[in-house]
């Protein structure tokens, strides 16, 4: 098994991306500066930082390097506290007080930028979050968020306090002891960076790097709050910022924040959205760095590498990796058993050639099938090794690994389409007839012969491909594969592991939604032009495992009503539950919200007839359409 966490171990060639990056950094004509390090979930972001990150810190905690202070911020450990802006900022200042050729120097700035964060967090928190834990922490005797906003209490008696704190005027008192104190927002922004820059100039560092990790995990408030942190030092000397995120995260987080009543009315709404969302992405990273999809020889390296380290000793796997990084300078051939063959013992070599074999003929459709993104590969081969273990533990004869990948890899690339072979082979004694005549017609290129026969998303190219590949799958009983992938239905790889987190929680928000105003808005600023094929497919993909565990559940329904009601691309996927799932358990009252829907999509009607004839449903939409 492989593990998920982000490693400064290279397999990927990613050095070159932190070298040009630390170029960057090492400028100090560049200084300030901003650098996104842009890329999908799991696609080497966080390695990169960690990369950087050994590249520039010092031989420990108490020493700089090239008198450079780094710092690496984790967005999504903050998550839960109550202003993440604040423990960014808190979390730089308390680096510069407690290191220690630092501290001396800086003492009486990190204590006024302290304060100023403490009044920052007063002024950005709610009554309720600021109010109830400070009155708590006083007449409790424990420490508070804020210690000098109770010092402003001492003047009163415990009893008028009470009084003043839970009366109806008690958020206008809060509110009249700032005041009185002369704190404003605009006063402490401008005090905090001349107190910033002040501190970095005592400490005679060279630059401060700050790396800002796992943004894209956090909630869109959350996300705002860090990048708001990030915009106090634009402009500070010496400074560096790197944002690892997903942009696509982050652009939607902006839009979440900044979308005013005024532009949400707007016939020009969408248009004036995508400017706000560039023009705030533009002034806050100077230097945006998108990292490439891998391609197939980088895959087939990159899983070559992952099978080495797991099957061979450390010792000749080290050798392994002094060959990689020699290796390369050649940026366009994959690094496979064949460079390493004379390092090999022969007892390594057999451990590998299997492994390594499969990789090279497989290592196309992989790339394809998990959009070459290195996270979703290991988690793939983590999956693959446990049902390979099953194999053996099953002791299930004349059984083929490679037949095994190749169906997994459908299985997450095109999970509808695995699930067609799976309806066919159950009826067909596990050699279902259509995969004969669909490797027979992409064998004669017949593409249009195999839209007509079966559909277009059998004659995709990313599907020609994977018939094409050997094995052939025709004259082979499939049971035992899917018998050992028989955990399709209710957990597989792309539901269980492989599906992005946001995909994840945006299912989440709409079931919770449950019908109205709530859910319609959620489709309409998460869903529609904002997820691509592959992660629609994702979403749709929980929504249908959500109505197989509970089908008399109408707020799932409710989802895809609405989703459809919107021309979203699911029918085809709410038919195939449908015929699935118990009917009678579907509530009848669904009827007025799909003759509703209907409305707006008359396809609709089509789902009609595949609801059972018994059912209750059934009855009452043909009690409206009689």
């Amino acid at each position: 098994m492989w593990s998920d966490n982000e490693t400064t171990e290279d397999f990927l060639g990613f050095k070159i991306h932190a070298d040009l990056l630390l170029d960057v950094i090492k400028d100090e004509t560049v200084l300030p500066v901003t650098i996104g390090v842009f890329g999908d979930w799991g696609s080497g972001k966080s390695s990169i930082l960690k990369i950087i990150h050994e590249e520039l810190k010092g031989k420990d905690d108490d020493s700089l390097k090239d008198d450079t202070l780094v710092l690496y911020f984790n967005g999504w450990v903050f998550e839960g506290y109550d202003d993440a802006k604040a423990a960014l900022l808190e979390s730089i200042i308390e680096q510069f007080g407690k290191h220690k050729q630092l501290k001396n120097k800086v003492k009486d700035e990190t204590i006024k930028l302290l304060k100023s964060v403490n009044w920052m967090r007063i002024l950005g928190l709610s009554f309720k979050k600021v109010i109830l834990p400070t009155v708590a922490a006083y007449f409790t005797g424990g420490l508070s968020l804020v210690p000098f906003l109770l010092q402003e209490f001492s003047q009163f008696n415990a009893k008028d306090l009470s009084e003043k704190l839970t009366s109806d005027n008690a958020e206008d008192f809060l509110k009249d002891i700032i005041r009185k104190k002369g704190v404003d927002e605009t006063s402490l922004v401008r005090d905090f960076r001349n107190d910033f820059k002040t501190m970095m100039d005592k400490s005679k560092i060279k630059r401060l790097v700050v790396m800002i990790d796992d943004l894209d995990r956090c909630t869109p408030d959350r996300i705002i709050e860090n990048l708001e942190a990030v915009k106090l030092f634009l402009n500070v000397d010496k400074t560096a910022f790197i944002i690892g995120a997903d942009p696509r995260i982050v652009r939607r987080a902006i839009e979440f924040r900044y979308k005013t009543d005024d532009i949400k009315n707007s016939i020009d709404s969408d248009s004036r959205n995508k400017r706000i969302v560039s023009d705030y992405l533009e002034k806050l990273i100077q230097v945006p760095y998108n990292l490439p999809k891998l391609s197939d020889r980088e895959v087939e390296t990159y899983m070559t590498l992952l099978f080495c380290k797991k099957e061979i000793e450390p010792e000749s796997f080290n050798k392994i990796l002094v060959e990689f990084y020699k290796n390369r300078t050649n940026r366009y051939g994959a690094f496979g058993l064949g460079d390493i063959q004379d390092i090999l013992s022969d007892g390594d070599k057999n451990k590998l050639s299997k492994s390594v074999s499969l990789i090279a003929s497989l290592s196309p459709i992989i790339t394809d099938g998990l959009n070459g993104n290195p996270r979703q590969i290991k988690r793939f081969l983590n999956t693959f090794t446990l049902r390979k273990r099953l194999v053996d533990i099953a002791n299930i004869p004349n059984f083929r690994i490679d037949i095994l990948i190749k169906l997994m890899v459908l299985e997450y690339s095109e999970l509808a389409l695995f699930q067609k072979i799976y309806e066919w082979q159950v009826s067909q004694n596990g050699e279902p007839k259509e995969l004969n005549e669909l490797e027979t017609l992409v064998q004669e290129h017949k593409k249009e012969d195999i839209k007509k026969r079966f559909s277009s998303d059998w004659a995709s190219d990313k599907l020609i491909k994977w018939l094409t590949i050997e094995p052939k799958l025709s004259g082979t009983d499939l049971r035992d594969y899917f018998w050992i992938s028989r955990d399709q239905l209710e957990k597989s790889i792309s539901g269980s592991s492989l599906i992005p987190v946001h995909i994840r929680n945006l299912c989440k928000s709409l079931l919770e939604a449950g019908s109205g105003s709530i859910l319609t808005n959620t489709i309409e600023t998460e869903v529609i032009g904002k997820l691509d094929e592959k992660n629609l497919e994702n979403l749709l993909y929980l929504l249908e495992k959500e109505l197989l565990k509970a089908p008399e559940n109408g707020d799932i329904h409710k989802v895809f009503i609405e989703l459809m009601s919107k021309k979203v691309n699911c029918i085809d996927s709410y038919k195939r539950i449908i015929r699935q799932v118990d009917n009678t358990k579907i509530p009848f009252s669904l009827r007025h919200d799909f003759n509703s829907a209907a409305k707006q999509n008359p396809d609709i009607e089509s789902i009609y007839p595949i609801f059972n004839p018994q059912s209750q449903i059934r009855k009452a939409l043909n009690s409206k359409t009689k």
